[in-house]
């Protein structure tokens, strides 16, 4: 089984995820680092962060223990977001960036997510090379030949000052309420958004170590909602522990998700001439209300496979502008290498005051179609692809839809299951489509 996702390893911290692991992971990384460093008269720097799990203080201890002893200089920043790594290794020249975070799971897990020098997440090739690299042996430094591990404590400020650097519009007027989970954005979100001119009602910002991500952030939108109506704010934003996605909630109440985000913020960079190619990039899983908008309004959407890195792919290759994700993952180029959820939140706000409509006027562009999944378990998912019946069944059932529908049959990565997904007009008719596919891959692949 491989060791990297499609972000990273992750798994359950000290059980899955050791120290001995992160250790392993570092020296390896290192010694491709070394090999591969085209500037041989300094030594291999590293950025290395953290969120605010306790499990983060041994795995960092055990990353910084790893490059160091092989001979890269580490800059410890402590609990930042995601994305502020990613910043910083490409603001400071450094040759690797390590985050430690699992992101939105639930407290007992951890992670590590590596970045190439230009903070862009590493590449497939560079990640196989590191996992067949742990463990080999190698000739350790000793005396000067031992990295340093120094505490950067301008990492903050640096990040923020980024941050800001994309407002344009000044967010005076604004009433917000941010949900940080309890976790890395506690210690930037709301900072920021006061400096760019909002005022900021802040919830679940006191991480203890134990707390990130528990029944709050954007997995649990029911308490930023009941803060936004009590506060009686123009919207309230909801980070996940690592701060790497948004979603907000409007002054209704009403759920905003990363698809009604790319739709405004689409239809706003189209409108200011930053939109490139007129296009935006999107996964499969975009609601098909998403296409419908961008239709309307006359923007072009490429689409790739689940996972912000794909979404990435595609925005490189044909330097694209802007893209995402339904979680609310999204990347914006001409200020990011990765996504952002700071960055996504001060852009959205900026289109709340440039425009003078509410959220919710703004987010009425996107109609949403009623969607409903079926996971099919202990299936023999590779052969999802070959069995003419499934193919036969999904025709007809598009038939039946027409352009008023969609259907989308998804092998999982790391299950042996199958995702079906049906969009329809009616919950009723996609439940009843989405089960009768389920029923068909059962048989043929049970």
């Amino acid at each position: 089984m491989a060791l990297f996702g499609t972000d990273g390893i992750r798994g359950l911290a000290n059980r899955d995820l050791t120290a001995e692991l992160a250790l392993d992971v570092a020296v390896a990384a290192a010694h491709i680092l070394v090999e591969t460093n085209p500037d041989k008269s300094h030594r291999p720097k590293a950025i290395v962060g953290q969120d605010s799990r306790a499990s983060g203080e041994f795995l960092e201890a055990a990353v910084v223990a790893g490059l160091t002893s092989a001979g890269v200089d580490v800059y410890r920043v402590g609990v930042l977001p995601t994305p502020a790594i990613a910043h910083l290794v490409a603001e400071s020249g450094a040759d690797l960036g390590v985050m430690i975070s699992a992101s939105h799971n639930p407290m007992p897990d951890n992670g590590i997510k590596l970045f190439s020098r230009g903070g862009g997440k590493l590449d497939d090739a560079i990640e196989a090379a590191i996992e067949a690299r742990i463990g080999e042996p190698w000739e350790r430094p000793t005396g000067s030949g031992v990295g340093r591990a120094i505490n950067d404590d301008s990492a903050r400020e640096r990040y923020i000052a980024h941050l800001l650097s994309s407002v344009s519009t000044p967010l005076k007027g604004l009433k917000i309420v941010v949900d940080c989970a309890n976790g890395a954005s506690s210690t930037v979100a709301p900072d920021t958004y006061r400096r760019a001119g909002a005022e900021v009602v802040s919830i679940f910002d006191a991480p203890d170590g134990w707390n990130i991500n528990d029944d709050c952030g954007s997995t649990h939108l029911h308490q930023l909602r009941t803060a936004v109506l009590r506060e009686g704010a123009d919207f309230g934003i909801a980070h996940d522990g690592d701060a790497d996605r948004a979603l907000a909630v409007d002054a209704q109440g009403n759920e905003v998700d990363g698809d009604v985000i790319m739709t405004i913020l689409a239809k706003g960079f189209k409108a200011s001439g930053s939109l490139k190619a007129n296009t935006i990039v999107a996964t499969v899983m975009s609601n098909l209300g998403f296409f419908h908008a961008m239709k309307n309004a006359d923007i072009s959407v490429e689409t790739t496979a689940v996972g912000d890195r794909y979404v990435l792919e595609k925005m490189l290759e044909k330097s694209y502008s802007l893209g995402g994700e339904q979680s609310g993952h999204l990347i914006m180029r001409d200020f990011a290498t990765t996504g952002d959820g700071i960055l996504t939140a001060l852009a959205l706000a900026q289109e709340v005051v440039k425009s003078g409509q509410t959220l919710q006027e703004l987010a009425s562009a996107m109609v949403r179609f009623p969607q409903v999944l079926v996971n099919v378990k202990n299936v023999a998912k590779e052969r999802l692809a070959d069995s003419a019946v499934i193919k036969d069944a999904v025709s007809a059932a598009e038939a039946k839809l027409g352009e008023h529908g969609r259907v989308l049959l998804r092998a999982s990565g790391t299950e042996p299951l199958v995702r079906v997904m049906v969009e329809a007009q009616s919950d009723n008719l996609a439940s009843e489509i989405a089960n009768d596919l389920a029923k068909v891959v059962q048989t043929e692949l049970g």
